[in-house]
């Protein structure tokens, strides 16, 4: 069987937070502020994510006070600063995840759009929870002794080896044996294999009592 790929489904808020198109500037970020949540999905009808306002958006309002009005920018700034309803001062079209992504999927749309939460819509738009980065971080929270079993039984005992592997796991880093040194060719396909289970942190190979880091190899 496959190494272990957790969903977005596993790891996401299930009960979310968010607003209407009309909710005022104030009520946003009172909402914001009794939740301790840094941004929030738009909604309109009977859930469809519309956009996501965040306090990158609000901050606009203060950026501009007391300046004098300047033309409009390609970003939309002057209009966001005298904005009062969530439809004028989202961002939009929002940038979401499917509850089916991969863990892996959702932290490099994060990364990529920079952003620190996702709304996670289904397959029409309709909002289903929200994921954060603290969210996809609890696959770090794997007990050792359940990524060494499956180290053992979803990769080891998948692969077609030459040699016995021992496998050791601490604070998520999995350490593996495999015998003499000529065996160091295994090392890249062996690191690459084992941190494609989730909650791995870093792998080390033994190699006659020689330590590599497998990370570094893969």
């Amino acid at each position: 069987m496959p190494a272990s790929q957790y969903t977005v489904s596993d790891v996401m808020t299930h009960t979310a937070v968010a607003v209407g198109r009309r909710a005022s500037y104030k009520e946003i970020v009172e909402v914001m502020n009794q939740w301790k949540v840094s941004a929030l999905p738009v909604l309109e009808g009977e859930g469809r994510v519309v956009g996501v306002v965040s306090e990158a958006d609000l901050l606009v309002k203060e950026q501009f006070r007391g300046a004098d009005p300047a033309p409009l920018d390609r970003a939309g700034e002057t209009v966001k600063a005298a904005a009062v309803l969530a439809e004028d001062l989202m961002s939009t079209p929002a940038v979401t995840v499917h509850p089916a992504a991969t863990v892996s999927e959702a932290a490099r749309i994060m990364a990529r759009k920079g952003v620190k939460r996702l709304p996670v819509v289904n397959d029409v738009g309709m909002l289903e929870g929200v994921v954060s980065r603290g969210d996809l971080l609890k696959v770090f929270l794997r007990p050792d002794a359940e990524i060494e079993h499956e180290v053992r039984g979803a990769v080891l005992g998948e692969l077609t080896l030459p040699v016995h592997v021992d496998c050791s796991v601490e604070d998520g880093v999995v350490t593996l044996g495999i015998g003499r040194r000529g065996d160091r060719a295994l090392v890249p396909l062996l690191a690459r294999a084992v941190l494609a289970v989730e909650g791995v942190v870093d792998v080390r190979m033994r190699t006659e009592g020689e330590e590599v880091s497998g990370g570094a190899t893969a």
